[in-house]
């Protein structure tokens, strides 16, 4: 770029700041004044000014507006979780109330609940770790309680689940508590 190419007010390049720049002909619409230049371009920049603040105060209140809408939803997250569960409590309190009943009807009252519960869990998209015996054993989802021998049975294998484990859309709750065969 040369002393004539470069543009008003700055200076040229690895030159002296100090040094005066030379505008090519016709820099000014024709009758067009300095003055009448330095207005239109002032203005120009007071209405990008007036546009930045513009989109910042939008950029603001987008942040604000996401950050009130992820705080409700934290607050408001389990609510549909609750609802369905609400019948098993229900339930659970009508247990309760029952004055004298049969084992088997409490059973019964149990199993109902138990029901309840799961289809709570299903619809909130949790499901339980049951590893059979001879499954491999997976310390992301099982907890190894014993590890004992076991003829006819391979190493790190589960030979018995002790306690279910739970998952939340394949993340693990709890793991599910197993005895594991050793070698022999």
């Amino acid at each position: 770029m040369t002393h004539s190419q470069t543009p008003p007010g700055d200076p040229p390049i690895g030159g002296d700041p100090d040094a005066t720049t030379v505008l090519p002909e016709g820099s000014f619409a024709a009758g067009a004044a300095p003055d009448e230049a330095l207005a239109k371009a002032t203005a120009k920049a007071e209405q990008h000014y007036a546009d930045y603040l513009r989109v910042l105060a939008e950029l603001d209140n987008f942040r604000k507006r996401a950050q009130r809408d992820a705080d409700q939803a934290r607050r408001f997250a389990v609510e549909r979780f609750a609802q369905d569960l609400l019948p098993a409590l229900d339930g659970i309190e009508l247990g309760e109330q029952v004055g004298e009943a049969s084992i088997e009807a409490i059973r019964e009252g149990a199993a109902a609940t138990r029901r309840l519960l799961l289809k709570a869990f299903e619809s909130a998209g949790i499901s339980p770790i049951e590893p059979k015996s001879g499954e491999a054993f997976n310390p992301e989802q099982h907890e190894a309680m014993v590890a004992q021998p076991v003829a006819g049975q391979p190493a790190n294998t589960v030979v018995q689940t002790i306690q279910k484990g739970y998952q939340l859309n394949g993340r693990v709750l709890r793991a599910a508590r197993v005895i594991v065969a050793s070698g022999a």
